[in-house]
């Protein structure tokens, strides 16, 4: 955090910075703000469009946007539209997905616990892969595929790899709920018993080690493992899973897509892995997260002993991921973007938690004050995916804008919302 102005490199693709207002998408801030109101997601189509063909264009296809990041109709359609499968790990996401007018075949089922419900309408809609987590999970595919029906599937493994991340994030170490471990013997034994399920097509197997992940050194370790692991399968797919990182505060800097796919390339090339298996991954945060802000009302500035607290009208209920990881964000004035930012304040958000905390220490022109519109960056990943009605507080609208026209997406909730499941 600095008091510069804001970096622009934080910014949607198309953000432009005038004295007294920011326009995404030639859209302005100020006038969506006035007519959607606060706290409101605003996604820069472009951005999303960009990332998602680039995620297209370096790997195999088969490579699939990572829907838990953020997910809607409009999100779905979009990835589907620029060439991405849509990775989905519950009912929900495979229902909403299958509702936008997504096909079945380019769908992807995972998920530690998938229920028969789940496992059945898979199957039945015929989705592109299911990834096998465990035994049970086996077991209840063998009930489920009739002698008519076919499922292609992979198999989660953990490589025993530890990604250099928040601990909560990290997936590819021995101690995870997920997948089957390569050194204990499992993995192979999951193989085994897949195969022999009538039906079932192994096409190979899939790894996460982790999210927020600023180098490529995991996922090299990674591809060497599995491509030894493999060596003799024949299989025709790999997919090293998603959790590539994002800056999020100035001084935090990324490897885009494409240097992620060819330092993956690389290595399974080194590691002798045969060109014909189709190398496959899963970005969500590094297609979603640049690609959005939000935009909050300030309402009230408490100056104590310690520091000033500057409380905005949304906080954890739309962005838990400083409460959950300590995760950093930077904020700006909307009015004031190229203002310098002498102020420091603790950011936080409306809910009775003193730990509803949204930037420890923000900065901010010394104008800033109640009724001012603030924006903070980089929060298209697992803000609104995550967004609760925590203190009973409705979730916020999303709009996507492009092209200088702005549509909204997932409206507003009501207090009637929030009342309907009421008996």
């Amino acid at each position: 955090m600095s008091a510069e102005p804001i970096l622009s490199t934080l910014l949607p693709d198309t953000a432009t910075l005038k004295v007294d207002d920011v326009s995404v998408g030639g859209v302005s801030l100020r006038d969506l703000a006035a007519t959607y109101g606060t706290p409101l997601f605003v996604y820069d189509e472009a951005t999303l469009r960009s990332r998602c063909r680039e995620a297209a264009s370096v790997f195999d296809d088969g490579v699939a946007f990572a829907s838990k990041s953020f997910l809607c109709g409009a999100m779905a359609r979009l990835a589907f539209e620029e060439g991405l499968c849509i990775d989905v790990a519950t009912g929900g996401e495979l229902d909403i997905v299958l509702r936008s007018g997504v096909p079945a075949n380019r769908v992807i089922l995972h998920g530690n616990n998938k229920s028969h419900d789940e496992l059945e309408r898979a199957i039945t809609a015929g989705v592109h892969r299911v990834v096998v987590d465990n035994f049970d999970e086996i077991e209840r595919l063998r009930a489920l595929v009739g002698p008519n029906q076919t499922l292609d599937c992979l198999v989660r493994v953990t490589p025993g790899v530890e990604a250099h991340t928040h601990e909560f994030v990290r997936t590819g170490q021995e101690d995870t709920k997920f997948g089957f471990s390569v050194s204990s013997g499992d993995a192979r034994r999951a193989i085994t018993s897949l195969r022999e399920v009538p039906g079932v097509t192994l096409h190979g197997v899939h790894a996460h080690i982790g999210s927020q992940i600023f180098d490529a050194d995991g996922y090299e370790e990674t591809m060497r493992i599995l491509a030894d692991f493999t060596r003799d399968d024949d299989f025709d797919e790999l997919c090293v899973g998603g959790g590539l990182g994002v800056a999020y505060v100035a001084g935090e800097t990324a490897l885009p897509i494409a240097a992620w796919a060819h330092a993956l390339r690389t290595a399974a090339r080194d590691a002798g892995l045969d060109a014909k298996v189709r190398l496959l991954a899963e970005p969500g945060r590094a297609i979603v997260a640049q690609a959005a802000l939000t935009l909050y009302l300030v309402g009230a500035v408490k100056p104590v002993a310690q520091r000033t607290y500057m409380a905005v009208d949304g906080g954890m209920s739309d962005n838990p991921r400083p409460v959950l990881y300590g995760s950093g964000y930077e904020a700006f004035d909307v009015t004031r973007p190229l203002a310098e930012r002498p102020q420091r304040v603790r950011l936080v958000g409306k809910h009775c938690e003193s730990g509803d905390v949204l930037i420890d220490e923000a900065w901010l022109p010394s104008e800033t004050g109640v009724d001012s519109v603030i924006a903070t960056p980089v929060t298209g990943a697992y803000g609104y995916s995550m967004a609760s009605n925590y203190n009973r507080a409705p979730r916020p609208a999303v709009v996507f804008v492009a092209d200088g026209k702005a549509r909204e997406v997932l409206r507003r909730e009501t207090f009637d919302d929030l009342a309907r499941l009421e008996t």
